[in-house]
């Protein structure tokens, strides 16, 4: 795809809109600028708002089976298109072209999955106090959601938003990051062909400032979800409630990975290492802080610093590659300033810690895969969200020790742990307080499970019956069937 000579369209009321100002999108491979974007105005977001409004009933209205067909047209369009979708995710976000192609394979399984919810959508009848009466909870569309999604996984987070909504009965206003427009944009036109409904989904690009402030604001909105940082989090949070309007947050995240003595070393190792530095360590269930026992913290480390070594930091576009380019150069500063505090903290730099000595293409945003040593719980290394390729390692001596680390955090999204103790296991799910437990194994999260956090990783969550929940409010009725006034027993 000539993403240069490609004229990039928002999606508004069923309608390629170009709009007036335009936004770079910059490679994190050469850093050049590779495609120009509408720059949304407060008009646009609330156009597209109005349209989802319009579109809501006649949507909400369908058979849900209805709604699952066309989502299973977009399936098998976001299927047929995979490697062009693939190829373009790493053109503006920068992971490696084997990790895209999971990211756009991903992308399609959203729609089949929630399309598989149509006979799913179950309420509820109760008794009533009285006779010749029923009491039904019926579950039914939120109505029109404004969905905000960051950079990290521009294709799959679009359909981690639509495809809940959609089979609901809500329509949609998606809102992609300023980094990474050109995946939802490109799967626009694919709703288009699928033959979306004008109104049902509509894309808008540019800053959170202008459109994302519009959309979050507005009282037509009667949900936000969000995916991204926790200030951008709090931020939404506060300017939903001048509507009352229910928010669901998925925010940061930093992970504890703990190995205990009886775990499966070269599983740890090989876990470790694959959920730190997979699209360059830009995961919010990342591996941000390893624990390792004390009676094999230098087995472990050795190993680890070998298969680090081992990864190839390169061009994404190549199938060879292990570790792409930070997104952004403000990103790569980002973690330069992390792992300088580090040092100046006292912990010590065992592999990489800076960028490649030459550079795998110039203009990139690159940094060596990182491993600390020497650290201790109170520093910022080991409580902050790095979101990089840097690894901060730490050992300790008994469980209740870690377990006591793990949760001091201000982060609760997701912890691991590598042990082949039942006992720990058990402990482990007992007392971690993470929204997420993974026991020897790693993320990706499946589509049925429920991904949440606590603290200040988020509210609500996504995924499986528990996520589209989020989607649907419940409606209380009172059928009474007797021909006869219905008496109330309770004393009010």
């Amino acid at each position: 795809m000539d993403l240069a000579n490609q004229e990039w369209r928002m999606l508004i009321d069923g309608e390629r809109v170009a709009g007036g100002k335009t936004r770079e999108v910059v490679s994190p491979t050469t850093g050049k600028a590779i495609a120009a974007v509408p720059e949304a105005t407060a008009a646009d977001a609330e156009r597209a708002l109005a349209a989802a409004r319009r579109a809501q009933r006649q949507w909400g209205r369908l058979a849900p089976l209805e709604r699952a067909h066309v989502m299973r047209r977009i399936s098998s369009l976001l299927r047929r298109e995979a490697e062009t979708l693939a190829r373009l995710i790493v053109d503006e976000q920068g992971k490696p072209i084997a990790e895209a192609r999971g990211e756009a394979a991903g992308a399609a399984e959203f729609f089949d999955y929630f399309a598989e919810f149509a006979r799913r959508i179950e309420g509820q009848i109760l008794p009533s106090d009285v006779a010749d009466e029923q009491i039904w909870i019926q579950r039914v569309p939120v109505g029109v959601v404004v969905g905000i999604i960051p950079w990290n996984y521009p294709a799959a987070l679009v359909s981690r938003k639509v495809a809940p909504a959609m089979i609901a009965g809500d329509t949609i206003v998606l809102k992609p990051h300023e980094l990474t427009p050109l995946s939802a944009l490109f799967m626009a036109g694919l709703f288009v062909e699928a033959g979306v409904p004008a109104g049902v989904v509509n894309i808008v690009t540019g800053s959170g400032a202008a459109v994302g402030e519009t959309l979050v604001r507005s009282p037509v909105a009667d949900l936000v979800t969000m995916t991204g940082s926790v200030p951008t989090g709090k931020k939404i949070m506060a300017a939903a409630a001048d509507n009352m309007k229910p928010v669901s947050l998925e925010l940061g995240g930093k992970a504890p990975f703990i190995v205990m003595p009886d775990a499966d070393l070269e599983l740890a190792v090989r876990s470790a290492i694959t959920s730190r530095f997979a699209n360059c360590g830009q995961v919010c269930i990342c591996n941000e802080r390893t624990f390792v026992h004390a009676d094999i913290y230098d087995r472990f480390l050795e190993a680890f610093v070998e298969g680090t070594r081992a990864l190839r930091v390169g061009d994404p576009h190549s199938d060879k590659t292990d570790v792409g380019p930070k997104v952004s150069r403000g990103e790569l500063e980002k973690v330069e300033r992390y792992v300088a505090g580090a040092v100046s903290d006292g912990a010590r730099v065992v592999l990489g810690g800076k960028r490649p000595q030459t550079a795998p293409v110039d203009g990139g945003n690159w940094y060596l895969p990182t491993i600390l040593t020497e650290t201790r719980p109170d520093m910022s290394i080991m409580r902050d969200e790095i979101f990089g390729p840097v690894v901060p390692i730490a050992r300790f001596k008994s469980f209740d020790e870690v377990v006591g680390i793990a949760n001091d955090s201000r982060y609760g999204l997701s912890a691991y742990i590598f042990t082949n103790d039942m006992g720990k296991i058990m402990r482990t799910v007992r007392d971690i307080d993470f929204g997420e437990i993974y026991v020897n194994r790693i993320g990706p999260e499946s589509l049925q499970g429920f991904h949440v956090g606590y603290r200040q990783s988020g509210v609500g969550g996504d995924d499986g019956s528990a996520g589209l929940e989020i989607y649907l409010k419940k409606k209380t009725v009172y059928v009474n069937y007797s021909g006869r006034p219905a008496t109330s027993l309770m004393p009010y």
